[in-house]
């Protein structure tokens, strides 16, 4: 007697190509959430950095570093203020590195200083206080 040995349907086959995308497309999501979240922490810690390199100049100065040109009203972080920040504060002006995606500026206010971080419609600010604030980043 012959059997016949059959394989996979078709249907079968379309299913599971079917549910490898569907979780492909989860994972994918997930890790961009992952990356977002990490990126945004870095410059939440990056800023925290920066406060203390505000403290210092403070000490050395007698006042806040400030970007050029930058006020409460004119602060808009770009790699030029990144720079410059990280070639005031700590001597080098790669020191805040690109990969993180976020730019820094940081002007002199009534009570102290306020830093700002930027990440397209994400933007993070933090006074001399040391508190983060959000506004309108992604959870």
């Amino acid at each position: 007697m012959i059997t016949k040995s059959s394989g996979f349907s078709l249907i079968e086959l379309l299913v599971v190509v079917a549910i490898i995308g569907i979780l492909s497309s989860v994972g994918v999501y997930s890790y961009n959430e992952y990356i977002t979240g990490t990126k945004k922490k870095s410059a939440e810690n990056m800023m925290m950095q920066l406060s203390l390199g505000q403290t210092e100049h403070y000490s050395n100065f007698g006042s806040y570093f400030a970007s050029t040109g930058a006020s409460a009203d004119n602060c808009d972080p770009s790699r030029d203020t990144s720079e410059e920040f990280g070639d005031t504060i700590f001597d080098s002006e790669d020191y805040i590195k690109e990969d993180i995606g976020y730019e820094f500026c940081s002007y002199e206010s009534l009570t102290g200083y306020e830093i700002i971080a930027k990440r397209g419609d994400c933007k993070l600010t933090l006074d001399e206080t040391g508190a983060i604030v959000d506004h309108g980043c992604a959870p």
